[in-house]
């Protein structure tokens, strides 16, 4: 469980290009993608090659750094505008998830008072860089925090991913668990499947089974049943965006979040303070829809008739008041939430 290990993305300097692992092709293709432009960064972004908040943050910022080492402008504000223009693209891909604005904006603001495009160029990925370590450095972090409110034997129940794969390494909800296994402590996961796209089956349980961490995978709507039965002790999750008064996190998350309450069991949050909002409430963020495709069809068979109607919203929405905890770098807090004063007060936490 090192973090070479669990390494998701990175800029390779030789090729100047950003490497990554393709998530649509596991568990059963392992292949490393060559990123070598904005464009085919974006196109991996909405196909969920990469994803995952603080994944998209990293992606984000080194997409900034990538169309910065490919401007062939010499003029700063030139070379500013076409920087602008491919940000632009990258933030338009997934609306949902804070991260990616946040990675963008981050260099962005970085290199914009700069008045050459060379010394730009190098403050882009150096900055891109900073954000990719700090990531890392931040799971951990969450993983320490978190794994103090896990039980020396108990069984988690995820949903979707929040490991690795979900980030540059380690993991926020798998963070916390991964940590937890370190110290000693006995943590057997249930990670549900993850209908439509199944992130949950395809990479959570991969991920553990790799790093020989008991992993089961059930369907979504097992979940409940396995809860009333007594076999689940904490559900931990990660986190798309949080605002003030609502958790957003994979489709199906809410619903987790309900039986929990119901059956008196904790539910966590694990994210960092980046994926916070303290500017919208929940009726302010769009929920991204997805294609029908995702739905109807798994792999060549088409499962829903054509003259049927298909939903297929990627998030949802988890009330803060069923969030027992949410787990940061910076330690735990505990809702209700002053985002604003979290955010600029993170040393009190």
């Amino acid at each position: 469980m090192t973090d070479e290990a669990t390494a998701t993305l990175w800029w390779d300097t030789p090729s100047q290009s950003i490497r990554y692992i393709d998530q649509t092709l596991l568990p059963g293709e392992f292949t490393i993608v060559a990123c070598t432009s904005v464009n085919r960064l974006a196109t991996a972004i909405r196909r969920l090659e990469i994803r995952g908040a603080p994944a998209l943050g990293v992606a984000g910022a080194y997409g900034v750094a990538l169309a910065a080492a490919t401007s062939t402008k010499t003029n700063h504000t030139a070379f500013m505008e076409e920087v602008s223009a491919a940000a632009g693209i990258l933030r338009s891909t997934r609306p949902t998830a804070i991260n990616l604005a946040w990675g963008i904006d981050r260099v962005l603001g970085k290199i914009s008072p700069l008045t050459d495009a060379r010394s730009a160029r190098e403050y882009a990925l150096q900055e891109a860089q900073t954000i990719a370590r700090e990531d890392t450095d931040c799971c951990h972090a969450i993983g320490k925090h978190g794994s103090t409110l896990l039980p020396d034997t108990c069984t988690v129940l995820t949903h979707c991913n929040a490991g690795a794969l979900a980030c540059s390494s380690w993991g926020t909800a798998l963070g916390v668990i991964r940590s937890a296994v370190r110290e000693g402590k006995n943590i057997k996961v249930i990670s549900c499947e993850t209908r439509p796209l199944l992130q949950g089956a395809r990479l959570t349980a991969w991920e553990l089974a790799r790093d020989g961490i008991d992993v089961t995978t059930i369907t979504d709507s097992m979940a409940a049943h396995f809860m009333r039965a007594g076999a689940i002790d904490a559900v931990i999750v990660g986190a798309d965006r949080i605002t003030s008064d609502a958790v957003f996190n994979k489709i199906g998350t809410y619903m987790h979040a309900v039986c929990a309450r119901h059956h008196n069991i904790p539910f966590y949050v694990a994210a960092p303070l980046s994926t916070f909002d303290c500017v919208k409430t929940e009726r302010d963020v769009i929920i991204e829809e997805r294609g029908r495709e995702e739905v109807t069809t798994m792999g060549n068979r088409v499962y829903v008739p054509d003259g049927a109607h298909v939903r297929n919203p990627a998030f949802d929405a988890t009330p803060m008041d069923l969030v027992t905890a949410i787990v940061t770098e910076h330690g735990i807090v505990r809702p209700p939430l002053d985002i604003r004063s979290l955010l600029s007060h993170t040393s009190t936490i």
